[in-house]
């Protein structure tokens, strides 16, 4: 690896992943859950959300952000008993980034850190724990959430402050940036955390996407009517809704430079966003602004559409995304549509909100470092009006190593990512 010539756009390089979602708390953990389709975590109840909402399903992280998920979960979990859920997900992913990646002290404190999230620690300001105490990190005894809420002082917190806390306890002293556009977050974060690379403003930055659950998105889904009381099944004829996850997914991206000897997953190649401000929650029938978005990415890492091995779509299992989402890949992708596979990843580890592109971009650093796509969760009813690939019967080989992953967001707010893999 060499660094870019003045004339090209500067490479960003991927040189370290880590996750904690309810497949495990470690990266391995997260694989390992995706390439057990058939044994995959399943939603469980989150009680007593208000006397008209009861119950909701949700994809749990064992433990909380504050308990511990085991002997083979990241260090850090529950290493700071202050931090709200979202931040001390984002703290364990991060510190298994750091190690992965193999970052030294001195790398560590220039770094930059960037976190989307959709509602950050609201979860701890609605956990009743008005009394200035913090609760105990269990969803639905008193409340969702933990901490983060009213510092334990009665005094009032920022709830945007993940970016903020992973820095602060990690000792990076570049930008910390905290995004948030609801579920497109994490992806907005990651073309910011591109770009200051691109600029020369950072040669590492700690990209990621982290939520705990909060009360607010899932009753709002739920008097919706846009939560499925069953799992999330994208693709799924009688799907129904979408079901929320939590965790954290965070990268190390780094300029060539800072990735020289180092062990790479790839490259992000090019992002892209726009906004269609067609409806507050509805998305654009006419996907005009998904497709701009998705070949404006294409466009910027000089890639096209018979270069793309895997697409990690939105696909949340609402019954309007996944045929806008399908009708836009077949006009992105023209004649490859119907032979490029797709990978669920929703159906595993439900909808993460502001941290879903992070999760997308972990799993496609781990398609590319592995070289196969996991077989998806099998589809009991595919739905006849977006007919996508989705190889279900073993791992399927990335036959190029370029993977699309969208996200989009209430109020119209898209985001495409081509990742590239290194050559094997």
């Amino acid at each position: 690896m060499s660094p870019s010539s003045p004339t090209t756009t500067p490479d960003v390089f991927v040189t370290g992943i880590g996750a904690i979602s309810c497949l495990g708390g470690s990266a391995s953990e997260f694989w390992t859950g995706l390439k057990a389709a058939a044994a995959t975590a399943r939603p469980t109840p989150v009680p007593g959300l208000t006397e008209r909402v009861p119950d909701v399903l949700a994809y749990q992280v064992a433990g909380g952000a504050t308990g511990a998920t085991g002997a083979t979960g990241p260090a850090g979990v529950g290493a700071r008993a202050d931090l709200g859920r979202a931040a001390g997900f984002a703290l364990a992913a991060a510190r298994e980034a750091v190690a992965d990646a193999g970052l030294g002290p001195r790398e560590l404190a220039g770094a930059a850190v960037v976190i989307g999230t959709a509602v950050g620690e609201s979860g701890g300001r609605e956990s009743g724990d008005r009394d200035g105490s913090t609760g105990d990190g269990n969803i639905g005894d008193g409340g969702i959430g933990d901490g983060g809420g009213d510092g334990g002082d009665g005094g009032w917190e920022p709830m945007f402050s993940v970016a903020a806390s992973v820095g602060g306890e990690l000792g990076t002293f570049g930008a910390n940036i905290s995004v948030s556009n609801a579920c497109a977050a994490s992806g907005y974060a990651l073309s910011v955390a591109v770009d200051l690379i691109r600029r020369g403003e950072a040669d590492t930055v700690l990209l990621g996407g982290a939520e705990g659950i909060s009360w607010v998105p899932l009753a709002s889904f739920s008097r919706l009517g846009a939560a499925d009381p069953e799992t999330c099944r994208p693709f799924d004829a009688e799907r129904r809704g979408t079901v929320f996850g939590e965790g954290a997914a965070v990268l190390v991206l780094q300029s060539a430079r800072a990735a020289a000897g180092r062990r790479t997953y790839g490259r992000v190649l090019g992002t892209a966003w726009s906004c269609d401000a067609h409806h507050p929650t509805a998305p654009d029938p006419g996907g005009e602004q998904l497709v701009r978005v998705a070949r404006a990415a294409l466009d910027e890492a000089a890639r096209g559409p018979g270069d793309i091995g895997c697409v990690i779509p939105h696909g949340t299992g609402t019954r309007q995304n996944d045929v806008i989402e399908h009708q836009v890949l077949h006009e992105v992708l023209g004649e490859h549509a119907a032979r490029t596979p797709l990978f669920s990843l929703k159906a595993f580890i439900g909808h993460t909100a502001g941290a879903a592109a992070a999760f997308a971009a972990v799993s496609a650093a781990l398609m590319a470092r592995h070289g196969e796509i996991p077989a998806n969760v099998p589809l009991a009813h595919p739905d006849p009006e977006c007919p996508v690939l989705l190889p279900q019967d073993g791992p399927t080989a990335l036959e190029r190593p370029n993977v699309l992953v969208n996200a989009y967001a209430f109020g119209g707010s898209n985001f495409t990512m081509v990742f590239g893999g290194e050559a094997r």
